[in-house]
């Protein structure tokens, strides 16, 4: 596979805006640990091989562990997350696969979420659930190599 196109290169602006949400995001007050976790459960959904390497290996580095890493993508058959945590996750999955269902997020869903989050730390958690699908859009429309910024960077 060869990456079609280097959108940090031919769309600065672009790039530089989408980078100053996950600097936003960042300051937000969500746990690195959620945001990880939502992002590498987007980006499984989405099929974004970059994303999924990159969240991986920033989650492995801030502490997080192999069982919780491996079963991400079966969080609700395993034991290893919070309730908020499980909250974050089922927002994520709805949030990103909006058109699977008749009621794109339903409401028990979203009531979950509320309960676990504060108005300002949710409102920051749709934020990182758009700001995650648009990354997993950019990369798997220029086929992102998975894990080339990583060697890149060393």
């Amino acid at each position: 596979m060869k990456e079609r196109m280097n959108v940090a290169e031919l769309a600065p602006e672009g790039y530089e805006a989408m980078r100053g949400l996950e600097k936003y995001l960042h300051r937000s007050g969500l746990s690195k640990t959620t945001l990880e976790l939502v992002k590498l459960r987007a980006s499984q959904i989405n099929g974004c091989g970059f994303c999924v390497d990159m969240h991986s290996h920033e989650a492995k580095k801030a502490g997080e562990s192999d069982e919780r890493l491996f079963s991400v993508v079966a969080w609700r058959e395993a034991p290893y997350y919070t309730d908020a945590e499980r909250a974050a996750l089922a927002l994520t999955e709805e949030a990103t696969r909006l058109s699977d269902r008749p009621e794109a997020v339903p409401d028990h869903v979203w009531e979950e979420a509320a309960r676990h989050f504060e108005p300002p730390l949710l409102a920051s958690l749709v934020v990182a659930i758009a700001t995650i699908n648009a990354w997993n859009r950019i990369c798997v429309t220029t086929r992102k190599i998975a894990g080339s910024l990583r060697h890149q960077t060393g």
